[in-house]
């Protein structure tokens, strides 16, 4: 049967993508569509034919799913930012457990690997969890300021300040933000023509100081922002109001922050604590952003590094310190590496803040610092921890690391198809997984964090 763009087709989801998008078959061709659910049967255009498989838009649920909920935010559909609202947080969290298992089979070869998987590790309370945010500021098409997130792949803005997994005080620092603009006549950014003054408006949220940031991310200069002072004023209202400050970025381009900052109230960072570990934290910092499952994750991290006080560990990626000094409450000595200066000048902060002597800290990529270290200084490491980025480990890092040998590997993960490839790689040299943790670090999304425990086989 051939499919044609805008036909409409009637359908049963019988399976869930990558993505968390629904997948449907008519006579063996798959339909993948955004806001299905697994057991729906719906009514769907299609927008976009392959050979093998297209891509259709729900335009009627005929049956709903037993699994489907209706989201909590009414903006859900359209913004994009929470793709698996509209599924029941209970399959959630069994779509991501799955997602980890099928990739660690699929990909990296591990048959029997959920004998060795942990149950997830889910959130009491799934909503307005994440600590940092960042909204783009703009006009609708009757030139009224808004503020919100990009609906999916676009640079559209979704008018929305009642955001379901920010936190709850980001409702009133838009309003106040918005309300100073107007009556200031201070323009948003389009990024279209390159003018227009504000184009972020970025939180930062303690949830264990209860301490906020407030950036405004500016194409132009400090002065340009009319009547600052009232700004400062109405937001120091709010409870825990701690550091308000203005980043400059003139830049035609969609990276959000500029290199610049400008304190306007209180210092440049706020504090917050992960367990009994204190950190330093300004807007360019990186922090994981729910800091309830960061603990989850780095206390499952901790235990499976197995520290009694005596090993030499290595934290690869390390950005400001976090694993690493969460480790360093355990471990002899620990080294941690990272590319960006800026992170490790926070890391080395963050060290001294909390008196730990015993972490130490490296600029560079991974992939050029281990090996080097290890060549020219043979170092030495019983633990090596890891938490790369999307892309996962460097070809030269995972040979630097089955060269050095130590005792055990502990993966921190944010992408289960990369974990999966780099796990194969480290079995194929010596390593074999013990165990496996799944946390939903990120709620209502289709990204989640794990974590693995490998063993050295002598």
């Amino acid at each position: 049967m051939e499919f044609k763009k805008n036909q409409m087709v009637e359908l049963y989801i019988d399976d869930i993508g990558n993505e968390g998008e629904g997948i449907g078959h008519i006579d063996g061709y798959a339909l993948f569509l955004k806001d299905a659910v697994i057991g729906d049967k719906v009514r769907a255009r299609i927008i976009k034919t392959k050979k093998n498989y297209g891509f259709a838009r729900v335009e009627e649920v005929l049956e709903p799913s037993k699994d489907r909920v209706e989201p909590k935010c009414p903006k859900a559909r359209a913004c994009g930012g929470c793709t698996l609202q509209h599924l029941s947080y209970k399959k959630q969290l069994e779509y991501k457990f799955q997602k980890v298992k099928n990739c660690l089979e699929r990909i990296g070869g591990l048959q029997g690997i959920e004998e060795k998987m942990e149950p997830i590790y889910g959130m009491d309370e799934p909503f307005y969890y994440r600590n940092k945010a960042q909204f783009p500021v703009g006009t609708d098409k009757e030139g009224n300021l808004v503020t919100g997130f990009y609906a999916g792949r676009t640079h559209h803005i979704i008018d929305c300040t009642h955001c379901v997994i920010q936190h709850p005080v980001n409702e009133s620092i838009l309003l106040k933000v918005l309300d100073y603009m107007k009556k200031n006549k201070i323009s948003a950014y389009d990024e279209k023509t390159n003018h227009g003054l504000v184009r972020h408006i970025m939180t930062r949220v303690g949830f264990v100081t209860g301490e906020i940031m407030v950036c405004l991310v500016i194409n132009g200069k400090k002065k340009d922002l009319r009547n600052l002072y009232q700004l400062v004023d109405s937001l120091k209202e709010i409870d825990g109001m701690t550091s308000i400050c203005v980043n400059i970025n003139k830049e035609k381009t969609n990276k959000i922050l500029g290199n610049k900052i400008e304190t306007v109230y209180g210092p440049a960072y706020i504090y917050d604590y992960i367990g009994d570990v204190k950190y330093q934290i300004g807007p360019l910092s990186f922090f994981q952003v729910n800091p309830k499952q960061t603990k989850v994750l780095y206390e499952k991290a901790m235990e499976y590094a197995n520290l009694h006080g005596q090993e030499t560990v290595w934290d690869l990626y390390c950005g400001i310190g976090t694993i690493s000094l969460f480790l360093a409450q355990k471990a002899k000595e620990v080294y941690g590496v990272e590319i960006v200066k800026e992170a490790i000048d926070d890391a080395k902060f963050n060290a001294q803040m909390n008196g730990f002597d015993n972490a130490k800290f490296f600029v560079g990529k991974a992939e050029e610092v281990l090996p080097r270290e290890y060549e020219k200084n043979g170092v030495y490491a019983d633990v090596i921890v890891v938490d790369p980025p999307r892309k996962g480990c460097d070809a030269k890092l995972l040979d630097t690391m089955v060269k050095m040998a130590p005792k055990r590997i502990v993966y921190v993960s944010c992408d289960p198809a990369t974990l999966a490839r780099d796990l194969k790689i480290l079995g194929e040299n010596g390593y074999q997984v013990e165990k496996v943790s799944v946390v939903d670090q990120f709620s209502h999304s289709s990204h989640v964090e794990s974590v693995c425990l490998l063993s050295k086989i002598y």
